[in-house]
């Protein structure tokens, strides 16, 4: 037999996904196919791909199995929800997670951190994902995940970023910040103000959020006769 070549290899894998994603729609409850959701959780991982019904399949099987729950499978499954915020994926999965379990020592720290982000304590959880790397590095693209959701946080308060702020909650310094700023001008819309070290200030893409106008409301089109044919009634 010959080696399979790239294309029906992904067309496995494709085939695979698609079976993890049939047996959860069709059979959830059955624990025979706790193995293959904990193959899935594993290729998540490795592909850099997401599937959180599938990962809330997985956690309340192992609410009817207890004696059968990897830990190492729930900690990516939080890993994988964590990157995926603004999302409430780490509140779902957490919600199926008994009490016991959560007070091991690697969930007590992915609860931190998940408070971290949702509180936008960016510098704190950076400091705490250094101390943990053992668990948020097992997953691939883990920093970038985050990065992007700070930029998110970030993009719905400031008009104008000053760079300090902007390094403290991505994490970057230096020449790989200048370079993430290149980037994201030529890529994202963003204007880097004349000014170098921490004066610098970069200016984000409008929104609704970090440029708010006020809707014009009824009371502004009244047109002005109507208010003068109402001032004698007044009297």
């Amino acid at each position: 037999m010959g080696r399979e070549t790239p294309k029906q290899q992904q067309q496995q894998q494709q085939q695979v996904s698609y079976t993890v994603e049939q047996l959860v729609a069709v059979n959830p409850y059955n624990p025979d196919i706790l193995p293959d959701l904990e193959n899935y959780v594993n290729e998540q991982v490795s592909s850099q791909t997401y599937s959180l019904d599938a990962n809330l399949c997985l956690l309340r099987l192992y609410q009817f199995e207890p004696e059968r729950m990897s830990t190492q499978i729930v900690a990516r499954i939080l890993v994988k929800a964590l990157m995926a915020m603004p999302a409430p994926d780490f509140s779902l999965c957490l919600f199926l997670i008994p009490e016991r379990v959560q007070m091991e020592e690697q969930f007590k720290t992915l609860i931190v951190l998940s408070h971290y982000l949702e509180t936008g304590r960016f510098r704190q959880f950076w400091d705490e994902a250094a101390k943990s790397r053992h668990i948020v590095e097992a997953v691939p693209g883990f920093e970038q995940a985050i990065q992007t959701y700070a930029i998110h946080v970030l993009s719905l308060t400031y008009q104008k970023i000053p760079r300090p702020v902007l390094a403290e909650a991505i994490n970057i310094e230096g020449l790989s910040l200048d370079k993430f700023l290149e980037h994201q001008a030529a890529n994202s819309g963003w204007i880097l103000e004349k000014g170098h070290g921490r004066g610098q200030l970069i200016i984000l893409p409008r929104n609704e959020f970090n440029h708010p106008e006020l809707k014009k409301s009824a009371a502004d089109s009244v047109p002005l006769e109507h208010i003068t044919r109402i001032f004698p009634i007044l009297g």
